[in-house]
């Protein structure tokens, strides 16, 4: 089951935007993800959840007129709005999931935000964050990459050490390599061909794909 979660952080007025909202099978908005879906989105979710504090009148008659369910949860708590989403979709059966507007404003939110990509990668679901111009998702094993040549790729590990990485596809290829937490040289790789093919042997690998080709004179090598 295709799941998108809209969050409360920036999100861009964008077709690309629209279309995978509007194509899920199961739509939640974490808390003032849903002022962002009567904004951008145009569609009401399913499913509302959160504590409910960031909602503004308009968008609660919206949710109402759209008899969306609700789950509300009390301020005091010890997750997130985004996590409780996340944990809704898992248990819900999602097959995939796609995050709107996870990032921007507080960095302490946008990191966190950044980092619950881990909990649907233990379950084994694939999971995203997506903006209108990259999509940023957590692999284990392997990763494919399908775009434009000169696009941007960026490999970032997640645990101690990624080990064995071998890429096909990429500018500065790594041929059984290992990534280290706290290191940033898979930063700012490319695309020189349409698909880019990653594996690796152990470890979790935040995969960032860029749309949007910047001057190759910006690349920054990974050798």
């Amino acid at each position: 089951m295709r799941t998108v979660i809209v969050a409360n952080g920036t999100l861009e007025d964008h077709p690309r935007l629209r279309d995978l909202w509007r194509s899920a099978d199961l739509r939640i908005a974490a808390d003032g993800g849903a002022v962002n879906a009567r904004a951008h989105l145009a569609l009401a979710p399913h499913v509302l959840v959160g504590d409910l504090d960031s909602l503004d009148a308009a968008t609660r008659a919206w949710c109402e007129e759209a008899r969306v369910e609700t789950i509300p949860h009390p301020r005091a708590k010890d997750q997130t709005d985004l996590e409780l989403a996340l944990d809704l979709a898992i248990a819900r059966g999602a097959t995939e999931i796609t995050i709107l507007g996870a990032l921007g404003g507080r960095f302490d939110q946008t990191l966190a935000n950044a980092l619950l990509l881990v909990k649907p990668a233990m379950a084994r679901i694939p999971a995203r964050i997506a903006g209108a111009d990259f999509d940023a998702w957590l692999a284990w094993e392997r990763a494919t990459i399908t775009g434009r040549v000169g696009e941007t790729v960026s490999l970032i590990p997640l645990t101690e050490q990624v080990q064995g990485i071998v890429t096909e596809g990429l500018l500065y290829p790594l041929r059984n390599e290992t990534l280290y937490l706290g290191a940033a040289r898979g930063v700012s790789n490319a695309l020189v061909a349409e698909r880019a093919e990653i594996r690796f042997a152990r470890g979790l690998l935040l995969v960032i794909h860029l749309t949007r080709a910047p001057n190759r004179a910006t690349l920054r090598s990974t050798n």
